[in-house]
């Protein structure tokens, strides 16, 4: 018996083939929209998914004016941050955010979703976000993902 044979194959930087994805947020509700672009940007829909690596995909998010949020999540769900000095605390709606920046909201939950670490920092820059349907990647040719039928 070949023993050789039942090595398993790990992904790594070089070996993953990336893709360019193309998702449209218009309608999607914002978690549900989050958790599957960062399994897209994770990687875990592929079959050679390696945790330490990065072997997912470049995911491209337009119209992040129109997405939608659960219940009366758009007007009770804050967004707290804290500038550093006495008295800097910050809060933000979620219909505030989605006025002025539509595509932070959008970038603050899909970060929230990947990993706390060196990885997660690197995965994050997978990822583009813009508030209308025009986008800078043309070139690369992304292809268009339906998130209702995927998984």
């Amino acid at each position: 018996m070949d023993t050789l044979s039942y090595k398993t194959v790990s992904a790594n930087k070089q070996t993953a083939d990336k893709k360019w994805l193309l998702v449209d947020a218009e309608g999607q509700t914002v978690g549900r929209l989050a958790s599957k672009v960062s399994k897209l940007v994770r990687g875990k829909h592929k079959p050679n998914f390696t945790p330490h690596a990065d072997c997912g995909d470049n995911v491209i998010v337009i119209n992040a004016e129109k997405v939608s949020f659960s219940g009366t999540k758009l007007v009770d769900k804050e967004y707290i941050r804290y500038t550093g000095y006495p008295g800097g605390q910050r809060s933000l709606t979620a219909q505030e955010i989605l006025s002025k920046h539509p595509e932070r909201l959008i970038e603050k939950a899909i970060k929230g979703m990947l990993p706390k670490n060196k990885l997660g920092r690197q995965l994050f820059t997978n990822v583009k976000v813009y508030a209308g349907t025009e986008h800078k990647q043309e070139s690369q040719k992304p292809e268009v993902i339906n998130l209702d039928t995927f998984k």
